[in-house]
């Protein structure tokens, strides 16, 4: 309906409101602020201040205010760790499939066989010194059994050749190529190992190598002579002349000097078996009596001789390398948590230990008459 008489057709008109008396003067200034579309908010860079939201007014076409507020952008992840990094279970390690890894198999063993051979051929130069050296041993035991000429017998004809110039440079070769072959195992494992543990590779040859020759020179300063000593003594009573041929001397060295080279291994052995967490140094003292008693076993099964003397010989290092293993598997446990073992005051007990015997020995050499020889049990009277 119009409320124009004079004009029926105009549109009714909205009322006006009264003014109030007091005039307001309103700026004409505007201000558009810019609008992200994807979220419909005001993108004003200062609504934010100490990261608390500023509500911002939107003017509406119907003239009323709404405010609105725009929600802080939250902050970025933390960077992840470095050690965290490295210890995810894909970071760093190589897959490969299986013809892959029958290749790598294929490589590394050349490259030992390569090593090897270099070695052989170098032992080969060497041979005859090589054989004083190692039927010094016999020489020394026939000699104290009043055996002259304290000489090994050659039974057959191609006894000293195959002895002195095949098995002498190839068991020579396996000590002297030793740091490259353990390289080459070292290699062939690596990239199933994190980036940290690939670090211990240096270490690893050194320590391996090391305890592998340690054994055998245990085995030839100690272990065997006394073992051979027993061993050509037994009929002497008897009226039994001992004559040793030149493959039986070789055949029983080679098997006591490898076998102690080999259990010398022991503290690695454990060790790869906590990095590999199959074992952990809590497990290995709990059944630390178990682990004595094959130790014992296994000693006299390689103990030339079965009194308890030569026993003890072989099975009292190997006891000791057992725990030395569980401290190289605790050392690495406590690695892995971040915490450190204080070397400070183990190095200051050993320090003390050391002084200990040196005092005794001392005691002993001045006012009991002892000696020190270069032959276990290297203190005589």
């Amino acid at each position: 309906m119009s409320s124009d008489p004079n004009n029926p057709g105009a549109p009714e008109k909205a009322p006006q409101s009264e003014p109030s008396g007091t005039t307001e003067e309103v700026s004409t200034t505007s201000y558009t602020p810019t609008v992200d579309d994807s979220y419909g908010y005001y993108d004003d860079p200062y609504a934010y201040e100490n990261n608390a939201v500023v509500p911002i007014a939107q003017e509406q076409p119907g003239g009323a205010a709404v405010s609105l507020s725009t929600p802080p952008t939250p902050p970025p992840p933390p960077a992840a760790d470095a050690d965290d990094e490295e210890e995810e279970p894909d970071d760093g390690m190589l897959r490969m499939s299986f013809l892959e890894h029958l290749e790598e198999l294929r490589s590394r063993i050349m490259s030992a066989l390569i090593g090897l051979v270099v070695a052989f051929v170098a032992s080969l130069t060497m041979a005859g010194p090589l054989w004083k050296i190692v039927s010094a041993p016999a020489v020394d035991a026939l000699t104290s059994l009043g055996v002259d000429p304290p000489k090994l017998a050659q039974l057959t004809p191609m006894e000293a050749f195959s002895t002195v110039w095949v098995k002498l440079p190839l068991l020579t070769s396996i000590f002297l190529a030793s740091p490259w072959l353990l390289y080459q195992v070292w290699s062939f494992i690596a990239p199933g190992l994190y980036k940290k543990e690939r670090r211990m590779a240096g270490p690893f040859i050194l320590v391996s190598a090391g305890l592998f020759i340690t054994g055998g020179l245990f085995a030839y300063s100690v272990a065997f002579r006394f073992g051979l000593t027993f061993l050509l003594g037994i009929g002497r009573d008897l009226g039994i002349a001992p004559v040793v041929s030149v493959t039986e001397y070789f055949n029983l060295f080679v098997n006591v000097i490898l076998g102690v080279a080999l259990v010398f291994e022991l503290p690695v052995l454990i060790f790869f078996l906590t990095l590999l967490r199959v074992a952990s140094p809590r497990f290995l003292l709990e059944h630390s009596r178990y682990a004595v008693l094959l130790i014992v076993m296994l000693a006299a099964i390689i103990t030339p001789t079965p009194d308890i003397f030569n026993l003890l010989i072989f099975a009292v290092p190997m006891v000791a390398l057992y725990f030395v293993g569980v401290f190289a598997s605790y050392l690495l446990v406590l690695n892995r948590e971040g915490r450190h073992f204080p070397w400070r005051k183990a190095i200051l007990g050993v320090l003390i230990v050391l002084g200990l015997i040196g005092a005794g020995v001392y005691i002993a050499i001045t006012k009991y008459g002892y000696t020190l020889v270069p032959q276990f049990p290297f203190l005589v009277r």
